[in-house]
């Protein structure tokens, strides 16, 4: 499937990888600043805070520099409109840009994109900044920690391509499937004259999303990028791809992922590709690096839980490899360093197949949100010393697990917790959790 699959010509020179989110950040602003006719900026959100208020007044003053320039801001409807979790009151993040554009002579598009009626049920998980003829794609959002705009961080990767195709193509699926669907709302409307898309329109939106694709000039052979994108289970290319990348596999697999968490049907083949002989690398985030884990001194929330569960799946698919971890074939390596967290995702084959993207690599992901990624294919082999360098560097802070034991049970957790996760136990709802979360 992969070596027919058609992309876009590529040449070695086109793709750079920026390597740490400072770097990434400057590169963005650099961008927006020096843009020419066209900004589109996708994300799960836009934070109303320090990092997130720079990019807004990049974003602007870009505008008010060249009136002509296309700029779109898609974020999810829903995550734009309410507080952080355990917030209260009337907050959320539309109201910095609803505030922002009441005085502008230039005002910008900032949208909402309600994949689904409610949050829990889906996001846009849409990844890519496209200015004028490049793509900086990363799963990162725009805020202070993934931007570092502190000392603290939340790692991911980051990629710049220059290629016209790439990002003509990007930004005609979006036009054509996003911003001129009648679900998708302007975030910056005054409050008296606020009109939301009907619940209808917002209930069928994810059918005409389902049918989102990416139209480009192709080819199957060289240097290649093959933009996907995916909602739901049934038409969903970016799912297909995931599983070809194992299932083709001839020699080994570099995974990452936040939260290890992978579909049954995905861990059926990572299984058999270990049955084969063949070697797998996991890079996943240890419980303290995710971003929902609460320290033990701080108060808890139920939404805290989470990192365990995660944990606990882990756990549970290194004792059944144990027998791969012991001869070689399985490597998971835990990344830690200090109070940072770890968001990366991904997967290379072979040293010649990469796949960068936002997808978790989860049954939320595949069935829920609407995800995007792009295929790289090195035929040439010109990019592997450059993604051997960037694996290095996400070893960097990790340390490798050498038995399922070193993974914490119920019983070592706190108190908080083991309630929590020995009440979802019992009501036998953690195969429904898993799904959704």
């Amino acid at each position: 499937m992969l070596d027919k699959l058609g992309g876009i010509a590529v040449q070695p020179e086109a793709l750079t990888w920026l390597l740490t989110p400072r770097r990434f950040k400057a590169e963005l602003l650099a961008r927006i600043e020096n843009a020419k006719h066209s900004i589109y900026l996708a994300a799960l959100y836009l934070e109303d805070d320090e990092a997130g208020r720079e990019v807004l007044q990049a974003l602007m003053a870009a505008k008010a520099n060249n009136p002509a320039l296309d700029i779109k801001v898609l974020v999810d409807f829903h995550r734009a409109r309410r507080g952080l979790i355990g917030h209260k009151g009337d907050s959320g993040n539309y109201l910095m840009y609803r505030q922002v554009m009441a005085d502008a002579l230039h005002p910008i598009d900032i949208l909402g994109v309600p994949v689904k009626s409610r949050e829990f049920m889906g996001v846009l998980h849409l990844k890519g900044f496209i200015i004028d003829d490049a793509v900086i794609f990363s799963g990162a959002s725009l805020n202070n920690i993934y931007l570092q705009q502190q000392d603290k961080y939340r790692f991911d990767r980051y990629h710049l391509i220059e290629s016209a195709e790439l990002a003509r193509s990007m930004r005609a699926m979006i036009q054509r499937f996003i911003t001129s669907d009648p679900a998708v709302t302007s975030l910056t409307q005054a409050p008296h004259q606020e009109v939301l898309p009907s619940k209808a329109d917002v209930r069928s939106f994810k059918l005409r999303l389902a049918e989102a694709h990416y139209e480009f000039a192709a080819t199957t052979g060289g240097n290649r990028i093959t933009p996907l994108v995916g909602l739901g289970r049934k038409k969903n290319r970016l799912n297909k791809v995931v599983l070809a990348l194992v299932e083709e596999s001839k020699e080994a697999l570099f995974i990452c992922t936040p939260y290890f968490n992978p579909p049954y049907i995905l861990v059926r083949a990572l299984a058999k590709h270990l049955r084969n002989g063949k070697r797998i690398d996991i890079v996943v985030g240890d419980k303290t690096a995710n971003d929902f884990y609460i320290p033990p001194e701080q108060d808890f929330s139920t939404i805290g839980a989470l990192p365990y569960m995660y944990e606990q799946s882990l756990r549970k698919f290194a004792k059944r490899q144990q027998w791969a971890i012991d001869n070689g074939q399985l490597n998971i390596h835990l990344w830690k360093h200090g109070n940072n967290s770890y968001h990366l995702k991904g997967i290379s084959a072979d040293g010649n197949k990469h796949l960068i993207t936002g997808s978790n690599l989860n049954p939320r992901a595949w069935a829920l949100d609407l995800e995007n990624g792009l295929l790289l294919q090195d035929d040439s082999g010109c990019w592997q010393a450059h993604f051997e360098a960037e694996q290095a560097h996400i070893l960097e802070h990790t340390q490798r697990l050498y038995h399922y034991s070193q993974v914490d049970t119920l019983q070592n957790y706190p108190a908080p917790v083991k309630k929590i996760m020995t009440r979802i136990r019992r009501l036998k709802a953690d195969f429904l959790l898993r799904r959704i979360l």
